[in-house]
């Protein structure tokens, strides 16, 4: 069952599942047997609701739709001009910087022109395992808040590999090495993208929500075996 996280007559807030599609598309053309969250929410509440912005199938957290057509384009204009605060968490490898920005431009949804993109990053917590992963015997990983500017495909996923941080997870952008040992290690197959919060005055009732969504349980249970070495 999808939880609801919020609702009001104009949109709908639910947590995505990780290794859930938020509707099939080209791209995800090699997915279509599986049920999107698209059709999840229909075939649960019987009613149809349209994605007002998106995130990676690997990617679990927060994400709006609205319960008319007609209604996105008010939603979707908050994000073109940054009008709705996003709060990610992700685990990295190695320890990150106590916090910086990564301002590097992404190539875009056509994948042939590259746009401007801007990601603000700050560390929540390390952890050093005694786990030997390729050359190192012990194993650096930090928990880190990351707040993009910019909505571009993979903008987080990209630039927390272009600063050596790569997400746990990631196979098209992380180290295969580190993912392979949270899969034998903690049974470990997802993505560690997760987002966490969405803040923005309501373009309709003009009221301000902070909507927020809890960690996956695959989130849990892998953090709380980090804190016990």
């Amino acid at each position: 069952m999808i939880q609801i996280l919020f609702q009001d007559n104009y949109i709908l807030a639910v947590h995505k599942p990780n290794n859930t599609l938020v509707h099939h598309s080209v791209m995800a053309n090699n997915q279509l047997e599986e049920k999107s969250l698209v059709q999840l929410l229909d075939n649960e509440l019987g009613t149809k609701f349209y994605p007002i912005h998106r995130l990676d199938r690997k990617t679990s957290g927060i994400i709006l739709f609205a319960k008319q057509k007609e209604f996105v384009k008010p939603f979707q204009d908050l994000f073109i001009n940054n009008q709705i605060q996003k709060t990610y968490f992700g685990l990295v490898r190695g320890f990150i910087p106590e916090e910086g920005k990564v301002d590097s431009p992404v190539k875009g949804r056509d994948a042939n022109v590259h746009k401007k993109a801007l990601t603000y990053y700050k560390r929540i917590k390390t952890f050093e395992v005694p786990i030997k992963v390729g050359p190192y015997d012990v194993s650096r990983y930090s928990l880190v808040e990351l707040q993009p500017k910019t909505g571009r495909l993979h903008q987080l996923r990209i630039h927390m590999n272009k600063i050596s941080h790569p997400l746990i997870g990631d196979s098209k952008y992380g180290d295969r090495f580190h993912n392979r040992m949270f899969e034998e290690k903690f049974q470990n197959q997802a993505m560690f993208l997760h987002a966490k919060t969405l803040e923005f005055v309501h373009p309709f009732t003009e009221v301000k929500h902070s909507l927020e969504t809890d960690f996956s349980e695959n989130w849990k249970t892998v953090i709380s075996k980090l804190k016990t070495y």
